[in-house]
C-alpha cells in the first residue's frame, strides 16, 4: 500500500514538474529570453505567511541552515525540483526484483 501511495504521488509530482517545464519552456520562447520559475515564487504565491514563517523557525533550531541551504533550495527552479522529488518517490516505492533461483 505504501509503495503504491509512493508511486501514485511520485507521478503526479513529476507531473507537476513536467508542467512547470513547459509553463517556463513557453514563456521563454515568448519573451525570447530564459525564464525559471523559482521554488520561492511558487510557494509565496500559494501561501505567503508559510514562507515567511520558515526562516524564524529555521534561524531558532539551527542558524547555519538558513543563509546556505535554504536559500538555495528557494532559488532552485520548480521543475528540476519537483522532477527530482517525483523521480525519487518513483524510485523509492517501485516493487522489488523478484529473486532468481534459491538464494535467499
Amino acid at each position: 500500500m505504501i509503495r503504491f501511495l509512493m508511486r501514485f504521488l511520485g507521478l503526479w509530482i513529476l507531473a507537476a514538474g513536467f508542467i512547470f517545464l513547459i509553463y517556463d519552456g513557453t514563456k521563454s520562447i515568448a519573451g525570447n529570453a530564459l525564464f525559471l520559475t523559482r521554488v520561492q515564487d511558487v510557494w509565496g504565491s500559494m501561501h505567503q505567511q508559510s514562507l515567511l514563517s520558515l526562516k524564524p523557525s529555521i534561524e531558532k533550531v539551527a542558524g547555519v541552515l538558513w543563509n546556505p541551504v535554504m536559500t538555495t533550495f528557494l532559488d532552485q527552479p520548480v521543475a528540476l525540483v519537483l522532477g527530482l522529488l517525483g523521480a525519487a518517490m518513483l524510485v523509492l516505492g517501485r516493487k522489488k526484483r523478484p529473486l532468481i533461483g534459491y538464494g535467499r
